[in-house]
């Protein structure tokens, strides 16, 4: 049902050519009083609200923007937003607020400037799921408290993490661990079947029971592998979210990276029926950091998106350089997140899935983190969901917003 305040301006609009100058007035009077009306609210929030046009041009800033910033709002205002937030990416915002459709992008980065900050931002279109480009709404929310409390509870409840997840790991274990004691038991028989000596000539017409036998144990070797490959996943994942190591950073190829992943997962897409589509920069140039922390990341953000997805999806992977640093994207053709668990996901223990942990997302995103790099997160409803992550070139230093001078 639209509003009194809609329905009231459209009614004008369409009759606007035949208002007599004291209705105009009126009508102006009444524009302007609203418009003081939600400057005032937004102004009184805590979290930044900046609009920005079709251009990536700045048109609208709250003060709680310049209290995050430090910059005054006419030293910004119809300046680029990259010049107010160098870490943002316009070009992927505006690229989802051309495809039109229910989209959110929430990304987090830090300024340093004028003091350091841990900012979370969310990102819309102002013309809802409208194809076209008529400009973006970015929230600011300062979450550094959050975050300093959030590193805090994990340490003082540590002990008692330590005791949910060994529950945890030993209901997990439960299963594989009797199917590996039950193949083992054949595989026992069977071996003693090849140690008993029959006492009898073989006819040629007998089949070669050796062989046969030696199928089997195959098999079933086979499947006390894919049991124990299982049973390793699940306590490396627990063992990272309760035990994080620094990351042994060193010059590394991010394509070598991702092709040893894809070749470690590649079983198990195929397996499920699910494509592999790659679009890898031919030219990427190295960057700094830990190779086996990078894999950790990459094969999580890939499992969520193999159960993401039906029998005949697609994960698209695309690698790319972006300022000083290099990104990696993954975008599966599942039915993307529902808006209401956008904030949620990275939060230790939630989950969705009847079997999941709730820590593969909060690992993947202290990992980049403890990188220096960015973890972004674009969900469009009923087109799937596209994670990417940002590593820096070189270790990065701290710095400043500096001033354009010749802008102003």
């Amino acid at each position: 049902m639209p509003s009194t305040k809609s329905s009231f301006v459209e009614k004008v609009l369409g009759r606007i050519d035949v208002l007599d100058p004291q209705d105009l007035q009126s009508f102006v009077e009444r524009l302007a009083r609203e418009r003081s009306f939600l400057e005032t609210l937004f102004n009184t929030v805590e979290d930044g609200v900046l609009v920005a046009d079709a251009n990536g041009r700045i048109i609208y800033l709250n003060d709680a923007v310049t209290r995050l910033t430090g910059y005054e709002e006419e030293m910004v205002m119809d300046q680029p937003v990259s010049r107010l937030l160098p870490d943002v990416d316009w070009d992927l915002l505006q690229a989802m607020d051309r495809d039109g459709g229910q989209g959110v992008v929430r990304r987090e980065f830090e300024l340093s400037y004028p003091k350091p900050r841990f900012i979370r931002l969310y990102a819309a279109p102002l013309d809802g799921e409208a194809k076209g480009s008529t400009g973006m709404a970015l929230i600011l929310h300062d979450a550094t408290e959050a975050r300093e409390q959030t590193h805090e509870a994990i340490e003082s409840e540590r002990i008692q993490a330590l005791t949910l997840l060994a529950a945890s790991v030993a209901h997990e274990l439960g299963n594989p661990l009797n199917a590996l004691s039950i193949h083992l038991q054949l595989i026992e028989r069977e071996v003693r079947k090849l140690r008993q000596p029959s006492g009898l000539a073989k006819r040629p017409d007998e089949p070669d029971e050796v062989n046969d036998i030696a199928a089997k144990l195959e098999k079933y070797i086979g499947v006390a592998k894919g049991e124990v490959n299982r049973l390793d996943y699940i306590v490396t994942q627990f063992l990272q979210a309760i035990r994080p190591t620094k990351p042994s950073q060193k010059k590394s190829s991010l394509n070598d990276t991702i092709e040893e992943t894809v070749e470690l997962l590649r079983p198990e897409f195929d397996n499920r029926g699910q494509a592999l589509k790659f679009d890898l920069a031919s030219d990427l140039p190295l960057a700094w950091f830990d190779a086996a922390q990078i894999k950790q990341s990459l094969i999580n953000l890939m499992k969520n998106s193999m159960q993401a997805m039906t029998t005949g999806g697609e994960l698209e992977i695309k690698t790319g350089e972006a300022g000083d640093g290099v990104w990696v994207s993954l975008t599966d053709s599942g039915g993307g997140i529902p808006q209401e668990q956008i904030k949620r996901i990275f939060e230790p223990y939630y989950t969705t899935k009847k079997k999941g942990s709730g820590l593969g997302l909060m690992i993947v995103q202290r990992i980049v983190r403890d990188h220096d790099g960015r973890l972004e997160l674009m969900s469009h409803g009923g087109k799937g969901t596209t994670f990417r992550i940002w590593l820096p070139k070189e270790e990065r230093m701290p710095r400043l917003l500096g001033v354009n001078t010749e802008d102003e």
